[in-house]
């Protein structure tokens, strides 16, 4: 591992991830993933991790390869559904599923990231999601506790990084990735350009320095298209 913020290798970046961690992973379906971590973690080989992030990638992309490579134990998100792998795992036993409403998971991740342990909403009072969930009345209204997620690690996807660790992402790629990055204790991020300190303007900076531990820049990376739809001639 090299000196400061900045990593020369994926497999020095997540080398001390370790079998059973819980990982917080950026990304939109296959939209902003950290796809070179991800292929180092099958690499790697650690397993019974818990996965928090959107969705579960595909079959044969993102993470779907760790869930191909029986290294996932638990998996938090908020959409299951392009993953064919994913539901025979599931049905068998083999996976353990918390289903979480999309902006509730958002909020968890960024109430951990903001030291924040639990916090009401009153998304999901009245259906399965809110069973032995504490509930509590505020002006007339049920709401139900919902905890905040800290990662042992978080993988970030960011467009441009500075050396002291500062990130910018690229539009929609952007999604989950900045609560991701506030929510891991530590938080590896892989980046397309690397910077000096004080290149990057500061007022476009989207995830603060302080976030992150490692950087590291990727190559060629993969613009896939999670589902294509199209129209008959």
């Amino acid at each position: 591992m090299s000196n400061g913020k900045l990593i020369k290798s994926f497999e020095d970046a997540i080398q001390d991830i370790h079998d059973g961690a819980t990982i917080i992973v950026g990304g939109f379906g296959l939209c902003g993933i950290p796809e070179k971590a991800i292929l180092a973690l099958r690499e790697k080989g650690v397993k019974d991790l818990t996965i928090v992030s959107n969705n579960c990638g595909v079959d044969d992309w993102g993470l779907g390869l760790l869930l191909a490579n029986k290294q996932i134990k638990k998996m938090i998100s908020s959409y299951v559904g392009e993953n064919k792998i994913f539901e025979k795992q599931f049905l068998n036993g083999e996976l353990e599923v918390e289903l979480v409403p999309q902006g509730t998971l958002a909020e968890r991740i960024r109430a951990g990231g903001a030291g924040i342990p639990g916090f009401y909403t009153a998304t999901g009072v009245g259906t399965p999601i809110a069973e032995g969930k504490e509930h509590k009345e505020f002006n007339g209204k049920t709401y139900i506790l919902e905890e905040g997620i800290v990662g042992d690690f978080a993988l970030v996807k960011a467009w441009k990084a500075d050396t002291l660790g500062n990130l910018m992402y690229q539009k929609t790629a952007r999604n989950f990735n900045p609560l991701a990055a506030m929510a891991g204790k530590i938080t590896i991020a892989e980046v397309e350009e690397i910077f000096e300190a004080g290149e990057l303007n500061p007022d476009q900076i989207h995830t603060p320095s302080i976030y992150v531990q490692r950087v590291l820049k990727g190559e060629n990376y993969e613009k896939r298209i999670e589902r294509r739809v199209v129209t008959q001639a």
